[in-house]
């Protein structure tokens, strides 16, 4: 096997996000990450970790595969999902999500008020979103149903929380919260070659003895180089599809702006790539996740 540079994994990998957010033992990780993130709006102080994989009703046979997937002490879900390409229709993705959660509240039976537990979906990006509904200039964004005039909260048991974490590029010396430490740690930990002193809080403790690679078994160091190696093919198709998309989008960029035209050339190359996983028989549902097409366009590959 390739011998591992990196001493510490990264969180941007399905393998390394889900060993450190996504296991009971670490539990305390995900708690300490979200009371970060939520900065004492909403205290979360246990997690146990639910089923991650849902199956649709009796209609559909759609399935929805979380990368951690929780619950809180007093009934409230959490879906946590690390994202590194740019999906075509993220926010409905986001809210097909959400509705498992809220769905599976329901008893069976007729005897039921229809009251519902909170349901948060918190999305990390590795990239840039570019949605007109957000602040430029903001990294987090919270998303909430509310009244169009008066901009007052019309429901607030569903929450959005979309994190740009493409955008933080704070430096060590620069962190000042423990949510900026969190950042940081998303971005950089495989990057680092020994722990600094700006990320020596008890908090990080654990993180470092999890991700230190050289403690892997044999299995895990497989799993987490095949995992990189997904990672690195992600991030390789959207450089290429950015090249791509300047090339290829021009014409349109003069009416509707560089985004649309980085947009076609990302999907372009995301069929390329869907096209080649499917030759080597790799599973749709990953296929799906890896290049983020629908189903209606994997058929269409295999057509």
């Amino acid at each position: 096997m390739k011998q591992v540079e990196e001493r510490y994994i990264s969180l941007l990998t399905d393998f390394g996000f889900k060993r450190i957010f996504g296991s009971a033992p670490n539990k305390d990780l995900l708690i300490c990450f979200l009371n970060s993130l939520f900065n004492g709006r909403q205290v979360v102080k246990d997690v146990k970790y639910l089923n991650p994989e849902h199956v649709g009703d009796v209609y559909t046979d759609r399935r929805a595969i979380f990368d951690v997937y929780c619950e809180g002490e007093n009934g409230e879900k959490f879906i946590v999902e690390m994202q590194n390409a740019y999906q075509a229709h993220f926010k409905d993705r986001s809210l097909f999500y959400s509705t498992f959660p809220i769905r599976e509240q329901a008893p069976k039976g007729n005897d039921w008020d229809f009251k519902l537990n909170h349901v948060y979906t918190v999305a990390l990006l590795n990239f840039s979103m570019n949605e007109d509904a957000f602040d430029k200039e903001k990294i987090r964004h919270h998303v909430q149903l509310c009244d169009t005039a008066t901009h007052k909260i019309f429901y607030d048991k569903q929450e959005f929380i979309c994190v740009e974490i493409a955008k933080f590029n704070k430096s060590l010396d620069e962190l000042e919260t423990l949510y900026d430490k969190w950042l940081y740690a998303l971005k950089n930990l495989y990057k680092l070659t020994q722990r600094p002193k700006a990320l020596c809080d008890k908090a990080f403790d654990r993180l470092f003895e999890e991700a230190e690679i050289a403690k892997f078994t044999p299995q895990e160091q497989r799993e987490y180089e095949a995992s990189k190696m997904a990672y690195r093919d992600i991030k390789n198709s959207i450089d290429t599809a950015k090249r791509e998309g300047k090339e290829e989008g021009l014409a349109e960029v003069m009416e509707k702006g560089l985004a649309e035209g980085m947009k076609k050339g990302m999907e372009k190359r995301s069929l390329e790539i869907a096209r080649k996983m499917l030759a080597k028989g790799m599973d749709a549902e990953m296929v799906m996740e890896i290049t983020g097409l629908s189903e209606s366009q994997l058929q269409q590959l295999k057509g």
